[in-house]
């Protein structure tokens, strides 16, 4: 488990990896794909009737061009779909992975994140327009500016999403995150792993 933990955090090759732990590079590779898998996060099914979640998408760069596709960023990444508890800040739901270029109100539904949470309140930012999320108010056709009680409920929606950020950036602490070798379900345990060892900080 150590040694997976190591490979997430540094990102170091399976060459560089393996001689402090006095395996071989291709014993190490066996227990990556063997041992990742059971650190993954256990998903919350049940929720708080006044839970509240937040969702956002993030992109992770990853080699595989078979999972990955150009997005915004310019590189082939992955679209992944994080839920988290507004209130704890623990992640709650991860989606299946899926091309970069799948944009997020597309992406919570296909990855299975919308299933994942059933009737919780979800908010998220202007990207899942028609999603039925909680989004910020926009302004109508024709409309200069939005009247003074909306610009305040999107401050407070502002500042509450602004929780998954922060999520992402301590996730992303992670080096697997920011240039991913794995290939095919790997960059989909690595993030519920990581996900979990997440929540386990918060816990203390």
């Amino acid at each position: 488990m150590l040694l997976v933990a190591a490979y997430w955090r540094t990102n170091l090759t399976l060459r560089q990896l393996a001689p402090p732990f006095g395996v071989s590079k291709s014993a190490a590779d066996r227990i990556i794909d063997h041992l990742g898998p059971s650190l993954a996060l256990q998903q919350r099914k049940l929720f708080r009737k006044d839970a509240v979640l937040i969702v956002d998408g993030t992109l992770v760069p990853t080699r595989d061009h078979t999972i990955a596709e150009q997005s915004k960023n310019y590189r082939y990444s992955t679209n992944h779909q994080v839920v988290i508890d507004a209130d704890t800040r623990a992640v709650v739901a991860v989606g299946r992975t899926l091309p970069g270029n799948r944009n997020d109100c597309k992406a919570w539904e296909l990855s299975g994140a919308k299933a994942a949470v059933g009737a919780a309140t979800v908010i998220a930012d202007g990207g899942y327009r028609g999603t039925g999320l909680v989004i910020p108010h926009r302004r109508e056709k024709g409309q200069s500016e939005l009247p003074a009680w909306k610009e305040e409920h999107n401050a407070s929606h502002r500042k509450v999403r602004a929780r998954v950020e922060h999520t992402f950036a301590r996730m992303k602490t992670w080096k697997i995150l920011r240039d991913c070798r794995l290939k095919g379900d790997g960059v989909h345990h690595a993030m519920l792993g990581i996900a979990r060892l997440h929540n386990l900080a918060l816990a203390g």
